[in-house]
């Protein structure tokens, strides 16, 4: 399967399909509102801010099995976003990244992008760079600042 033949629920619980974003340069992340990385949300906002106008999209998938960092529900969450860190981008439905019910979004980005042993995720705000024609292009870690992405991503958009 290819990136584009994976469908995802958004925060309200519809069927999104990954084809919708064909042709976007792509930042998936798995987050968390009570994460001592949760700040990250004013880089990753800046980013989506700069340069949503040239094809690039944040999908953002919260995650509630690292420490129950992601508490409450999807309405919870995004109200938590949009007031504390004014997030505009795509908030979909709270997913599991790791284990039997990890959602297989995330087993193919994993498997993409997986480093050793095909790598669990290790903590929230993991994220993916996708490309134009849906390649996972990188992997970065946690405590890698959305600033520190915007490079490869501006490669990517030109």
């Amino acid at each position: 399967m290819k990136l584009y033949d994976y469908n995802v629920k958004d925060a309200k619980g519809n069927m999104v399909s990954m084809k919708d974003y064909e042709g976007k340069v792509l930042l998936i992340i798995n987050s968390a509102t009570g994460c001592g990385l949760t700040p990250q949300y004013d880089g990753l906002q800046n980013l989506y801010d700069k340069y949503q106008t040239k094809g690039f999209e944040i999908l953002d998938f919260p995650c509630n099995q690292f420490a129950n960092q992601a508490p409450g529900t999807e309405e919870e969450i995004k109200s938590f976003c949009q007031s504390r860190y004014g997030i505009t981008f795509k908030l979909f439905s709270k997913i599991d990244v790791n284990g039997n019910n990890e959602d297989p979004l995330y087993t193919y980005l994993k498997k993409q992008q997986g480093g050793v042993l095909g790598s669990a995720i290790k903590w929230n705000f993991t994220k993916f760079l996708v490309d134009k024609n849906g390649v996972v292009i990188k992997r970065y870690a946690p405590t890698v600042k959305p600033e520190k992405i915007e490079e490869d991503l501006a490669k990517l958009l030109n």
